[in-house]
């Protein structure tokens, strides 16, 4: 299997970085590397910095590139960019790129176990060398920890069922499927409710796979760490696929961008807070009726763009 080369609002990514011949750029998720390698041909005096906490990815796109002068791939979680960018000597950067999800690659992989479509091992983990994964959650959660994940990361309403069937059927044999997950999560959603909308199992497949890669908790501070790092009018641009990174996203933005956060009606301002950024994208950019076409999984997609002050 290969990475998908193209990724989902590609021109209007690439045109939002309003990348420059001699400058820094980091692509905080590699994945097939159609980002990357983009950006370091219209930056050819400058340097990309291209980091995956998946190894295939690394590994894909070092023998499908090969070697490029001024690409630097780095294995790890973009959590980790300051440090990064401190153990390359990077005082400045002038744009980064955050593709927040799954690649395609890691959703066909059976192997991987992102799938509710084949039955594989479940697995679900972005980094194959971290210890925790979908089986661990599935089995060892409690009842009320699951019901949670399931309510609060999948957006499902039917997630006290869900949990409390996972449950009684671990108590009789151990999940360690994607297959066996399916069923489970089909016996306990009532059959009417599974006639129209997505495969009744997608949205707790969101939720475990957010919950073994601690998807959510990290995007504040990698959006904090890179504008932190960014020079004057460099350009962060964000894409989602889902409500929940949308709204953290959205709201980082917003916050960063406020000059002031006293309380409404405070006569004097001593908060010391000051602006850092401006909002490029007041609504974000969606994907043309022509990508969906061609690309159905990037119909949940919005790109949100803020330049550094």
């Amino acid at each position: 299997m290969e990475f998908s080369h193209k990724p989902v609002l590609f021109d209007e990514t690439i045109e939002g970085l309003n990348i420059t011949d001699n400058g820094i750029y980091v692509d905080c998720t590699l994945g097939g590397g159609g980002h990357t390698f983009e950006i370091a041909q219209r930056c050819t005096n400058g340097k990309v910095v291209a980091i995956d906490q998946d190894e295939e990815a690394i590994n894909n796109f070092r023998k499908k590139f090969g070697s490029i002068n001024n690409i630097i791939t780095v294995q790890t979680n973009f959590k980790n960019i300051r440090q990064v960018l401190n153990n390359l000597s990077i005082e400045g950067i002038d744009g980064a790129l955050i593709d927040l999800g799954v690649s395609s690659y890691q959703l066909d992989n059976p192997e991987r176990g992102f799938s509710y479509m084949n039955d594989a091992p479940l697995d679900m983990r972005m980094d194959s060398n971290q210890k925790v994964t979908a089986r661990h959650i599935v089995n060892g959660y409690t009842e009320e920890e699951l019901r949670r994940i399931i309510s609060e990361y999948g957006e499902e309403k039917w997630a006290a069922r869900i949990a409390k069937f996972i449950v009684e059927e671990r108590n009789a044999h151990f999940i360690d499927t994607t297959g066996q997950l399916v069923e489970i999560i089909k016996k306990a959603i009532p059959k009417a409710a599974r006639r129209d909308g997505p495969h009744p199992a997608k949205r707790t497949f969101q939720a475990i796979r957010i919950e073994v890669n601690k998807e959510l908790e990290i995007i504040e501070e990698t959006i904090e760490s890179l504008v932190q790092k960014m020079n004057p009018k460099g350009r962060l641009c964000v894409i989602t696929f889902h409500s929940l990174e949308d709204r953290i996203v959205k709201n980082k933005f917003r916050e960063m961008e406020k000059s002031c956060i006293c309380p409404p009606g405070q006569p004097i301002c001593n908060c010391d807070k000051k602006k850092e950024i401006n909002i490029i994208t007041r609504k974000p950019i969606t994907p043309s009726l022509k990508e969906v076409d061609e690309n159905p999984r990037s119909r949940s997609a919005k790109l949100r763009i803020l330049e550094k002050i």
